[in-house]
């Protein structure tokens, strides 16, 4: 019962979460963390968490939004305060990032993004009385009894992304635009791929990313998401996916200015894209629930019960990724998408999760 109530209020904070997107928190630092282990005692005007955000930050309406839903969600039910900060532009910065919120008393703090993969391993070994979160990278290979890792079945969702955009599609030629070229965003694009092939082995599907691995502004830079898109759509392509956090703004304005489709990710993009011409073209958005997994995680510190040290992946059985349908643009197709989802769930259907 609590899930479900807690996943219904983080959709619904969602979309108020982007009117906040120039704050840097909703609450002043100061005052002290409570233990590593959570507990009861950590609820109320003690608890005090801490977000570091991946590249683009608040208001990217797609993956960090997420997580602020679900940190808000919590906030709601437990009380307590909230401060989130960004990374550089060229965001070296990560391993000072979650150390200045371990220093401040932030407890706990959830790191947002695989990329905090390569630092946090010596900054929770710093602070092991402070307890962590990873979004999208493995506590289980860090070994330390304070993280914990928030992991997702992404090429499951995509996988039916894929289903929507192959029986949609027009004219048998569909894209796929990544935003850093990562194990992560190939798990979207194999998804997305074996998806479209399930429904038609012929179609066409162009797919390209952004930026190279290591140069992670693929993810929030709009302007040349668009000019990728915009190739797709001049070569034929009528439904684009993206999986390149803000930088998908850009593949829906080139998917308005074609006249045809995309696909949106992570967050339900109609609600957040805050454009009544972008909301037009997003057939439906692939949902990574980041709001729950957050929202779950401060659930388990304020209760006492983080398992530290192991990894919890949010999968289609579990609703931890799916498809939005706003819009109301794939309900004709709902019971195809639902036929694959139950496939993949039984275990029928093995989704690949590399190219």
């Amino acid at each position: 019962m609590r899930r479900a109530r807690r996943m219904k209020a983080a959709a619904l904070l969602l979309a108020g979460s982007m009117a906040l997107a120039a704050c840097a928190s909703d609450e002043p630092a100061g005052g002290s963390g409570g233990g590593g282990g959570g507990g009861a005692e950590a609820g109320g005007e003690d608890l005090r968490i801490g977000l570091a955000f991946d590249t683009g930050g608040r208001g990217d309406r797609s993956f960090n939004d997420a997580a602020v839903a679900g940190l808000e969600a919590a906030k709601e039910e437990h009380g307590g305060e909230f401060r989130d900060i960004s990374p550089n532009a060229d965001a070296s910065n990560r391993a000072d990032l979650l150390t200045q919120l371990a220093d401040e008393g932030y407890n706990p703090i959830i790191a947002v993004g695989f990329a905090y993969g390569e630092v946090i391993g010596d900054v929770v070994e710093q602070y092991p009385d402070t307890t962590f979160a990873i979004i999208d990278s493995s506590a289980a290979e860090v070994g330390a009894d304070n993280l914990t890792g928030l992991l997702f079945s992404e090429e499951q969702g995509s996988f039916l992304a894929g289903v929507a955009a192959a029986t949609k599609s027009e004219t048998g030629h569909i894209g796929f635009v990544g935003g850093v070229e990562t194990p992560l965003i190939q798990k979207f694009e194999a998804g997305y791929v074996a998806g479209a092939q399930a429904v038609n082995p012929q179609i066409i599907i162009d797919r390209q990313y952004i930026s190279p691995a290591g140069d992670f502004t693929g993810f929030n830079d709009p302007a040349r998401g668009k000019l990728v898109a915009q190739g797709m759509y001049e070569a034929g392509a009528d439904i684009v996916y993206h999986a390149a956090g803000g930088s998908g703004q850009g593949v829906f304005e080139a998917a308005a200015d074609a006249g045809a489709r995309a696909i949106g990710v992570d967050s339900d993009q109609y609600q957040t894209v805050g454009d009544p011409r972008l909301q037009a073209v997003i057939l439906t958005s692939m949902l990574k629930r980041v709001d729950t997994a957050v929202s779950s995680f401060i659930d388990s510190y304020v209760d006492g019960s983080v398992e530290g040290g192991a990894d919890i992946t949010y999968d289609l059985e579990q609703d931890g990724v799916g498809l939005a349908t706003s819009g109301g643009f794939i309900d004709d197709i709902q019971d195809t998408v639902d036929d694959y989802r139950q496939q993949i769930i039984d275990g029928e259907i093995e989704v690949p999760t590399t190219p």
